[in-house]
C-alpha cells in the first residue's frame, strides 16, 4: 500500500445562514406544515441533456429557493430557462453534495477536459451560487468520473477502483483462469477548507480462494463514515464469472462466462481505517446478496443509534436495508428492513433513499424498470412502510436520483417525470402532512435531480 499527504493553498469563504418564519398552505385537501429553522434555502437541481438530446449528458442547473417558496402552489420555476438556472461546473451530470444546513454545495466535475475537479460554491438564494475558487484536481487519485460522497459533515470521501483486469495462464483452448483484480484508490477531502489530507492505494483485498472461484469487485462507491470517525465504509459491486468456462472473442482473448446466478457470497463492503486509511478488510452479510455500490445517490447513513443503515441496491435491484453495528463494525446480521415486506409487495426496488431522524427515512423506489416512481416513509425500528401517494407514479423515474434534503420537520422532493412538469412535494415525516408545493417546468431530454 501507497500512501501520499497533500496540502493546497486556501481562499478564506463565509457562510451565511437563517432562519424561516412559519407560513401556512390553505389547500383544502393537504394539512398545514408551518417553516421549520434549520436553513435559509433548499437547494434544487436538474439535468439537462447534451448537444445530440442524451438526456442527463448535458451537465446540472441549480436554483435555491424558501421554505415560504417550496410550500407555494403558486410559485413556479422553470430552472431550464438561463436566468432561473445556475450551471454548476461538469461536462455531464455533476455529482453534488451539500452541507447539512444548506449554504454550501461541492461538486466534482464528471467526465470532460476538467473531469475529477472539486469546487464549492455558498449558496446565497436563487442563481446566487458563488464559486470560492477553492479548486482541487482529483484526477489522478479517483479519476475524472469520480465516485464521491459527502461521508460526514465537513468531510468528503473520493473512491475509485480502475485497472481492473483478467489474469491467466496457458495457451488456447486451455486457458487457465486464475483471477480478476483492480486498485482502490481513497482520497480524504476536507470540505471546509478544501485540501486532501490524504489519500492512498492498494488492490481490492479479496481473498484468494475467492478470486480463484471467480468473484472481483468492478465498482466501488457511496462511502461513509462511522458515528466515531474511525472507520470508512465502502459499497461493492460484486460479480462472479465461471473460472472453467469461457468463449474466445474476435481479438483471440478469453473471456470467462457470467455467473452471476450462482454466486453464494453476501452483500459486500470494503472498509478502511480512518484517517489513516490503512488495514483494509472486508465485511460480508448473510442477510443479502444484492450489491451495495449504489448509482447516483447516497445509500449509507449514520442512525442516531450509531449504526449505519446501508440499502442493499444497485441500479436495478434492491429491497433491503441493512445494518453494521457500531459495536463490531460488522454487519449485524440479526437485523434487516424488508421494503417488500414493509408495504406489502413483491418487487420494490430501493432506487434513492434518506435516514431522517429516531429511525425515520424516506424511501424512492420503483417495482421494476420501467414501472414508475413510489415514495415511502419508513421506520427502521418497527420495520413498517407508509406510501405517500403522489401524482406521478406511473412515468417517474428516480434511477439518476442524487440526493433528498430535510430541513427540521420536513422532506422535500421534487417529482418530475422526464421531460415534463411536476411539483416540489414537502413532506412532515413526522405527521406524515403533504403540502404539494412548487411548481417545476419540465423540458425535453431534462428531470430534477434532487434536494440540498
Amino acid at each position: 500500500m501507497s500512501t501520499t499527504k497533500f496540502s493546497t493553498v486556501l481562499l478564506a469563504a463565509a457562510i451565511v445562514s437563517g432562519t424561516l418564519t412559519g407560513c401556512k398552505d390553505d389547500s383544502p385537501d393537504e394539512q398545514q406544515i408551518i417553516g421549520g429553522d434549520e436553513r435559509e434555502f433548499v437547494t434544487l437541481t436538474a439535468s439537462i441533456p447534451d448537444a445530440a438530446g442524451t438526456a442527463g449528458n448535458g451537465g446540472t442547473r441549480a436554483y435555491a429557493i424558501t421554505h415560504e417558496q417550496a410550500i407555494d402552489p403558486g410559485f413556479s420555476l422553470n430552472i431550464y430557462q438561463n436566468e432561473n438556472g445556475f450551471p454548476l461546473r461538469s461536462a455531464r451530470t455533476a455529482r453534488v453534495q451539500g452541507s447539512e444546513d444548506g449554504t454550501e454545495l461541492y461538486n466534482i466535475q464528471y467526465t470532460g477536459e476538467d473531469g475529477g475537479v472539486f469546487n464549492k460554491y455558498l449558496v446565497k438564494g436563487a442563481i446566487d451560487f458563488q464559486d470560492t475558487g477553492q479548486e482541487l484536481d482529483l484526477s489522478d487519485m479517483i479519476g475524472t468520473s469520480p465516485r464521491w460522497t459527502k461521508a460526514a459533515e465537513g468531510i468528503g470521501i473520493g473512491v475509485h477502483l480502475t485497472g481492473s483486469t483478467t489474469q491467466y495462464k496457458g495457451e488456447a483452448p486451455n486457458y487457465v483462469y486464475e483471477y480478476t483484480r483492480g486498485e482502490v484508490r481513497v482520497a480524504i477531502i476536507d470540505l471546509e477548507n478544501p485540501k486532501v489530507p490524504n489519500s492512498t492505494k492498494f488492490d481490492f483485498p479479496f481473498p484468494a480462494e475467492l478470486e480463484a472461484q471467480g468473484y472481483s469487485v468492478g465498482r466501488i462507491d457511496v462511502p461513509v463514515l462511522n458515528k466515531d470517525q474511525s472507520k470508512i465504509f465502502i459499497g461493492c459491486n460484486v460479480s462472479k464469472v465461471d473460472p472453467t468456462k469461457f468463449t474466445i472473442n474476435a481479438s483471440g482473448v478469453p473471456v470467462w462466462t457470467n455467473d452471476n446466478a450462482n454466486r453464494t457470497i453476501g452483500t459486500v463492503t470494503l472498509v478502511v481505517d480512518y484517517p489513516s486509511l490503512g488495514n483494509p478488510r472486508l465485511i460480508t452479510s448473510t442477510v443479502a446478496k444484492t450489491n451495495n455500490h449504489s448509482y447516483r445517490t447516497m445509500t449509507q447513513y449514520v442512525g442516531d443509534d450509531g449504526h449505519i443503515y446501508q440499502a442493499a441496491t444497485g441500479q436495478w435491484v434492491g429491497h433491503q436495508i441493512l445494518r453494521i453495528s457500531s459495536a463490531t463494525n460488522d454487519y449485524d446480521n440479526s437485523y434487516e428492513f424488508n421494503l417488500n415486506t414493509a408495504l406489502g409487495e413483491t418487487s420494490t426496488r430501493i432506487q434513492a433513499w434518506r435516514y431522517i431522524k429516531d429511525g425515520i427515512g424516506i424511501v424512492l423506489y420503483d417495482k421494476g424498470a420501467g414501472t414508475g416512481g413510489y415514495v415511502a416513509l419508513v421506520d427502521l425500528n418497527a420495520k413498517t412502510a407508509s406510501k405517500i401517494s403522489n401524482d406521478y407514479e406511473s412515468t417517474l423515474d428516480f434511477s439518476q436520483y442524487q440526493n433528498i434534503a430535510v430541513s427540521g420537520d420536513y422532506v422535500y422532493v421534487p417529482l418530475t417525470p422526464p421531460g415534463e412538469a411536476g411539483k416540489l412535494y414537502v413532506i412532515n415525516w413526522k405527521t406524515k402532512a403533504v403540502v404539494k408545493g412548487a411548481t417545476l417546468a419540465g423540458q425535453t431530454g431534462s428531470f430534477y435531480l434532487g434536494t440540498y
